[in-house]
């Protein structure tokens, strides 16, 4: 059970509602039957965006918005200048119907408000109601009244809802007409909403212990919950209330207390002579409270003698007393539920007259500071303040009273004794006073004055901000300079600020050339004071030079470079490298710890790449920018040595040496090879060849024959030179005796065989020393060197035909003679030619669909075997050959399924190993294929003119292209007869120019243009002609790209 109580003052009005929308509330009202009220409510509209939401209701659900009629008006007003909005229900012609309690409710976006107060009618009842009629409507809740009287009482604990939600619906209408509710729609609103409540769930009723609640409760349901919230709740609300939910019972009990009265305007000292009156006025939060006085803790009542009078007007409350006594001097108090005042009043007996008064002082360090005043009355003492703290003498202070003379000795002032100085007699309202100010000399407060040095460290490009505090009286004036040059209050970037008790040095943005020694001078007329101030900028190094690439490697190198020539003013503590491409634009970090020495050796590179090397400088204060970029510089290696290397020959006087190429050769390439030797037993190693050689072997020339030497061999390129080679025994320089013997290849082992007209190259290798005879035979005769060629070696021999002829075909001989030693192979060669056409061919017969054909093998088989005959026929009409047969190995045939009426002509092809013959052997006399039947003889037609001027199908279009990659222009164009082709480029004809090709084929033209360049741009026609006419059709070409991917601009037009 939730109980919400929002309490209410006691007074009729509410200047304003802390917590609630309204300003002024509703009252409760009271009218006699015929006459007419107004309730008011006033809503605070400073804090609303819009006018607010106002519904009247009376009882708990009576809308009177829809009543509005003869007897109830409802107006609303809005005051601009205190933003208060008015709202008004106006009844006319009340009558006893009308009473009863009624609810006001204001609500904005996210704020509700409600007030319920009642209206009593007294009088005799009147049948009129809010209604729109004139003549009045008739009032259901009236006539419930008047039949239910007896059973009112009854009814009043009835709950309809209960009743309306175990009714069933036919009946809704006859309860709502017997308990007077009128908004049946709001009614079937609010039961839909009970009925989804779960069974168990109930209205509750709630009532206090021997009271009938009232219309200002307002019950609310919130799914299982249920509140009652009392609005203004006041003293007589404070009881025991009660929650019956079915038969469920639930107790609790509300205790109202009264709000507290605050003071609002407390007590005010006072200061009297003897036999003045006194008044003391305090205000309080309410008109009419109860307050309680006192004197010295003793409550004050109204004597017999009327001493003390008690007055109140409105929230005001006065304490008065006539004919003050020196007695009546003390703290009185005044005291409510909700506050306390006190105020101390002093009675004094008569005036005391000030002689001298006390003067203001200004004193110097060290000296002596008296204060004097005299006084009428040389028996009054006194109390000597110092900042309102009573002054306490000691041994250097001094408190004396002679006669009528009061005096305070300061010795030895100060700064700490300068201060406002009171003297206040006893017993009189005099107080005194006098200031005490001490001349400081001036004096500069920095908390390094007096160290060494007094540095200041400031970063290139921060703000450098510098309080100096300074002291003195009067207030001093203040000069700083450099180098003797003045530095004043200015707006640059070196200024000076001036205040009273400090100035301010300036430095925006701190350079470099703003180091150096400040000096801040202080005067005033008491002396002067100085201090230096040394301000030093640190920045960034500067970076350092270009670094110093050196020891190159496949992929590395060392990186070398010097520090920085200006350090930033800080030490420098560590290096970054950086390396990119050459042509890229992207520096890659070599290192993330700080390098500390000056050396670095650069790994992980990529040989054959062009690299740059840039370095960083770092101190504490960040990174300096980066150097320039080193010389470019690209990481090689020299190659690995040469591999097989051997000794290939050797004579008397020479060595021939061969090897293969090292296996790695890098990025460097290989620029030649160094051969050398050294007599065995030797250490000294000799060039045997001047310079370098590109070859894969060399001849060493001129040695002494007998000489035992060690070769070695080297590759050479940009990085230097490789590993040696070197052949693990001594060789001896003699001639070498060796049988002679012929390597013959595989394929000459067996006969070798040619086309006529075809280069016939044949290697034979052998080997013998020393170098043998060779001697070539063709069927035991001697080789005619005009008709074949003969080249010899030292290793083999070359027979060479440039042209091979039938004749060339025979078995060749090779001999190697050494001495008497000899090695010899035969050759078999067969040059072969087409064959020549068959011989003696017949047309032996004729029948049906057939022909039977015979045929002899031709004269000439082109020295090779014959492997067949093709067969062809033709027809008279068209003589188009088709083939019949192919590899045709007989030399007769038969041929079938000729056309009946047509006659045919045959023609047969010997076929070799080169090919068909060139000619072919033809029948005389065509073979007729008889028909059946009647002979049809075809009319005679006039042959036809089918030729016709050129004419271009489709166009040329202009197009750019790509240039270096080749490029086609086509287009397509219709004529007969067949027209003649002309291409031109800016009127030029290109027919001789070799960079351009023309094709023409099936009526589409191309001109292709091999690898054009920006020069090739311009106007380009194609020109068609024949007997009958000539047309034209041109382009351009215009942009000749110097770079993209290969374009074809090809224009394909047909018709």
């Amino acid at each position: 059970m939730f109980i919400s109580v929002i309490s209410a003052g006691t007074q009729p009005e509410e200047p304003l509602d802390p917590i609630g929308l309204f300003v002024t509330r509703p009252q409760d009202g009271e009218v006699t039957v015929g006459g007419n009220i107004t309730f008011t409510a006033k809503v605070a509209g400073e804090s609303l965006l819009k006018k607010p939401s106002v519904k009247w209701f009376k009882g708990k659900w009576m809308d009177l918005g829809s009543k509005v009629g003869k007897h109830l008006q409802l107006h609303d007003t809005y005051d601009r200048n205190n933003k208060v909005y008015t709202f008004e229900m106006e009844i006319i012609e009340a009558n006893m119907t009308f009473a009863g309690g009624y609810r006001c409710e204001v609500s904005t976006k996210d704020k509700f408000d409600s007030s319920n107060f009642n209206l009593i009618v007294n009088g005799k009842m009147n049948s009129c109601h809010f209604g729109h009629e004139e003549g009045g409507e008739f009032n259901f809740s009236a006539l419930l009244k008047k039949r239910g009287e007896a059973k009112s009482e009854s009814q009043s604990d009835v709950d309809v809802w209960e009743i309306l939600r175990k009714a069933p619906p036919s009946e809704y209408e006859k309860i709502a007409f017997q308990y007077g509710i009128t908004d049946l729609r709001g009614m079937l609103k609010r039961l839909k909403r009970i009925k989804k409540e779960e069974k168990k769930s109930t209205a509750a009723r709630y009532k206090t212990k021997g009271n009938n609640y009232l219309f200002r409760y307002i019950f609310e349901a919130i799914g299982n919950k249920r509140i009652l919230t009392i609005n203004h709740c006041s003293l007589a609300d404070d009881a025991a209330y009660e929650c019956v939910v079915g038969e469920e019972k639930s107790f609790t009990e509300l205790f109202v207390k009264e709000p507290p009265i605050l003071i609002t305007h407390p007590l005010e000292d006072q200061m009297v002579m003897v036999g003045e009156r006194v008044e003391f006025e305090c205000e309080v939060s309410e008109e009419g409270a109860t307050v309680k006085w006192e004197k010295d803790g003793i409550e004050l009542t109204r004597e017999e003698t009327f001493k003390y009078r008690f007055k109140k007007d409105g929230k005001k409350q006065y304490l008065i007393i006539n004919d003050s006594t020196k007695e009546d001097s003390g703290h009185y108090t005044v005291k409510t539920n909700g506050g306390v005042s006190v105020a101390e009043l002093i009675v004094q007996e008569k005036k005391l007259e000030v002689y001298q008064s006390i003067a203001d002082l200004t004193v110097k360090a060290r000296d002596q500071a008296v204060f004097k005043c005299e006084v009428s009355d040389e028996n009054v003492k006194g109390i000597w303040l110092k900042n309102g703290k009573e002054v306490v003498p000691d041994e250097r202070i001094k408190i004396s009273h002679i006669g009528r003379i009061h005096k305070l000795t300061i010795e030895d002032v100060t700064p700490g004794d300068e201060a406002d100085y009171s003297f206040i007699p006893q017993g009189f309202a005099y107080n005194l006073s006098a200031k005490l100010q001490f001349l400081e000399p001036p004096k500069i407060h920095l908390d390094c004055l007096g160290q060494s040095p007094d540095t200041i460290v400031v970063v290139a490009g921060n703000k450098l901000r510098l309080d100096v505090p300074i002291s003195g009286d009067p207030t001093p004036t203040v000069i700083w300079q450099k180098v003797n040059k003045l530095l004043f209050e200015s707006e640059g970037r070196v200024r000076v600020e001036m205040h009273e008790d400090h100035c301010v040095f300036i430095i925006e943005g701190a350079e470099k050339e703003d180091e150096g020694v400040y000096r801040v001078i202080v005067k005033n007329p008491v002396g002067e004071d100085k201090a230096d101030i040394t301000v030093k900028v640190i920045d960034v190094p500067d970076p350092p030079e270009a670094p110093k690439i050196s020891n190159i490697g496949e992929d590395y190198c060392t990186v070398q470079w010097q520090p920085p020539k200006y350090d930033g003013g800080q030490p420098v503590l560590g290096y970054i490298l950086e390396r990119k491409k050459k042509k890229s634009y992207r520096w890659m970090r070599l290192n993330f710890d700080l390098l500390k020495e000056l050396t670095y050796e650069a790994k992980r590179m990529i040989e054959g790449v062009v690299y740059e090397m840039r370095i960083y400088a770092v101190n504490s204060i960040g990174m300096s920018r980066p150097s320039p970029a080193s010389q470019p510089f690209m990481p090689i290696a020299p190659p690995s040595e040469p591999t097989h290397f051997t000794v290939e020959d050797v004579s008397d006087s020479t060595v021939a040496l061969k090897w293969r190429p090292p296996e790695r050769i890098g990025a460097g390439g290989l620029d030649g090879y160094i051969v050398e030797y050294c007599k065995d037993g030797s250490t000294e190693w000799i060039p045997a060849l001047p310079g370098l050689t590109e070859r894969t072997s060399a001849l060493i020339k001129d040695l002494v024959t007998g000489d035992k030497l060690q070769f070695r061999i080297k590759a050479i390129n940009l990085a230097g030179e490789s590993g040696a080679a070197i052949i693990k025994e001594p060789v001896t320089v003699q001639e070498i005796l060796q049988r002679p013997k012929i390597w013959l290849p595989r394929h000459l082992r067996q006969t070798l065989v040619k086309k006529v007209g075809e280069t016939i190259n044949i290697v034979i290798p052998f080997q013998g020393k020393p170098r043998p005879k060779i001697i070539w035979m063709k069927d035991g005769q001697t080789l005619d060197s005009k008709d074949v060629g003969i080249r010899n070696s030292n290793t083999d021999t070359i027979l060479f035909i440039r042209r091979a002829e039938l004749h060339h075909s025979g078995a060749y001989e090779v001999t190697l003679q050494i001495e008497n030693m000899t090695d010899k192979v035969t050759i078999t060669m067969q040059i072969i030619d087409k064959p020549g056409p068959p011989q003696n061919i017949k047309l032996v017969d004729v029948w049906g669909f057939n022909a039977a054909l015979e045929w002899t093998p031709p004269q000439d088989d082109g020295n090779a075997q014959i492997l067949g005959y093709t067969v062809q026929k033709a027809d008279k009409k068209t003589m188009e050959w088709y083939t019949v047969f192919d590899h045709y190995r007989r030399t007769n045939c038969v041929v079938s399924d000729l056309i009946m009426g047509n006659e045919y002509f045959f023609r047969i092809f010997s076929e070799n190993l080169c090919g068909l013959s060139e000619t072919a052997a033809t029948t005389k006399n065509p073979a007729y294929i008889q028909k059946t039947g009647t002979t049809y003889k075809p009319p005679s037609y006039k042959e036809h003119d089918f030729s016709e001027p050129p004419k271009f199908t489709h166009p040329l279009v202009n197009r750019s292209v790509i240039a270096g990659y080749n490029t086609t222009l086509s287009c397509a164009v219709r004529g007969i007869p067949k027209p003649k082709i002309f291409w031109y480029k800016n009127k030029m004809d290109l027919s001789g120019d070799a960079k351009y090709r023309m094709f023409s084929k099936q009526g589409v033209l191309t001109l292709e243009i091999r690898k054009p360049t920006p020069f090739d741009g311009g106007c380009y026609t194609c020109k068609a002609v024949n007997e009958c006419g000539e047309a034209e059709i041109e382009c351009r070409l215009d942009k000749i790209l110097s770079t993209g991917m290969e374009v074809y601009l090809q224009i394909v037009h047909s018709g």
